[in-house]
């Protein structure tokens, strides 16, 4: 039995010789892991989002659209015009919220403000170079029609707290027949979300 113990005694192995040297150097690596320090986001503030927010002036606001239009709820699709030129082009603004009728069911789970809805809008932009002076005269009674879209190419989606920043300019115009032409650009957020070319037609009411 003794030879047992002192067999194992001579096999009893001594700690490793750099377990002291692991135990200094360990807390130098966790100082170096530690989690960097978070740089501080300065906060804007309402008031510094509203005025780099802030809307241009506009030219014609609801009111004269809905005078010149003759659109109403839910296919009104034009808030306001901000840059007009009588006879040729206007641009114009349709703030999208997620409380527009569509995204009802378009779609539900992914709300997408459809493809024909933003040609509409670009359409009544279109329309209020149309049905103004000196293409129409303004107390004359008639409406004009869509006779055709060619070459729509959409770029993106708009979804809710998109805004639209639509341009219609006229491209041709016939007294004769009542028909116009006219090119259209849409953007979000400075960036090309639609375009194409729009005819319509004059019906006298």
């Amino acid at each position: 039995m003794l030879s047992l113990v002192c067999a194992a005694s001579a096999f009893h192995m001594a700690p490793p010789a750099h377990s002291a040297l692991a135990r200094s150097v360990r807390p130098r690596m966790e100082a170096a892991v530690a989690e960097p320090e978070v740089e501080e986001v300065p906060w804007k503030g309402a008031e510094a989002w509203s005025e780099g927010m802030k809307d241009p002036d506009t030219v014609f606001d609801i009111a004269k659209v809905k005078e010149v239009l003759p659109h109403r709820y839910p296919f009104l699709l034009v808030d306001k015009i901000v840059e007009f030129l009588p006879g040729k082009k206007a641009v114009g603004i349709k703030k999208v919220t997620v409380n527009e009728e569509f995204f009802n069911g378009h779609f539900p789970a992914r709300p997408i403000m459809p493809g024909v809805l933003q040609v509409e809008a670009m359409a009544q932009v279109g329309g209020m170079v149309c049905l103004q002076e000196p293409i129409t005269d303004p107390t004359a009674k008639g409406d004009f029609f869509f006779a055709g879209v060619n070459n729509i190419k959409w770029r993106r989606p708009v979804v809710p707290g998109d805004t639209l920043v639509m341009e219609m300019e006229l491209t041709a115009f016939k007294p004769r027949f009542g028909l116009v032409k006219m090119k259209g650009s849409t953007y979000v957020d400075g960036k090309l979300a639609l375009s194409g070319d729009f005819q319509f037609a004059m019906v006298k009411g």
